[in-house]
């Protein structure tokens, strides 16, 4: 099995989540999209965070009846900081035949040498990096070179969404609406609780 793994604060899940998810799976050829939504990020604190438990039911709407994806609890059920390489670990002890994919956007990959454990985290999965405006495929390169296990990064297209977590955040305290910008599940449960009418967590 080809699993991708998608990880991320999802606060809230948008278009564009989706739409990488689908690319590397139609692209990767991968049998299943997992997403997995952090708990404590290890990089920066979640912004303006209704809770991981909203994060995660969030996610849940947003891929109801797709079944190529699917919502993983794993880190949101494990105290302390989520760090991907133990992530990996779990899902690797949990399915050791399971050929493990981490996505990533190029900006966020350019960055993985400054992880917890990258090599360890290349050992676990193959990288595959979507195209993100601003960040080319080069320098991508250029900075998993000195990891072991980074030369196997794969690389699919995405076509440009410029939609972002924080845009539909700043939309929803401004009262504009995220029709078409979110799956409808998604903006009707962000409606039903009010989430993300003030700004919190910072």
């Amino acid at each position: 099995m080809r699993l991708g793994i998608l990880g991320g604060t999802f606060n809230p899940p948008h278009l564009g989540h989706l739409v990488c998810a689908q690319e590397a799976y139609l692209q990767l050829k991968l049998d299943q999209v997992l997403f997995v939504p952090a708990h404590v990020p290890p990089h920066k604190a979640v912004e303006d965070d209704p809770g991981v438990e909203h994060r995660l039911e969030l996610c849940r709407r947003a891929l109801d009846g797709d079944d190529r994806m699917e919502v993983s609890p794993l880190e949101a059920e494990r105290s302390g900081t989520s760090y991907t390489v133990d992530t990996l670990e779990e899902l690797k002890t949990r399915s050791p035949d399971t050929e493990l994919y981490l996505l990533l956007g190029a900006d966020v990959a350019a960055g993985l040498p400054r992880w917890w454990q990258p090599e360890r985290v290349l050992s676990l999965a193959r990288l595959a990096v979507a195209a993100r405006p601003g960040t080319s495929r080069g320098a991508v390169t250029e900075a998993l070179a000195g990891l072991g296990g980074g030369d196997g990064a794969r690389f699919f297209a995405m076509p440009t969404i410029g939609v972002s977590s924080t845009m539909i955040r700043r939309r929803v305290r401004a009262g504009q609406a995220i029709r078409y910008l979110v799956p409808d599940a998604v903006a009707s449960y962000i409606e039903d609780r009010g989430l993300y009418l003030s700004a919190v967590g910072r």
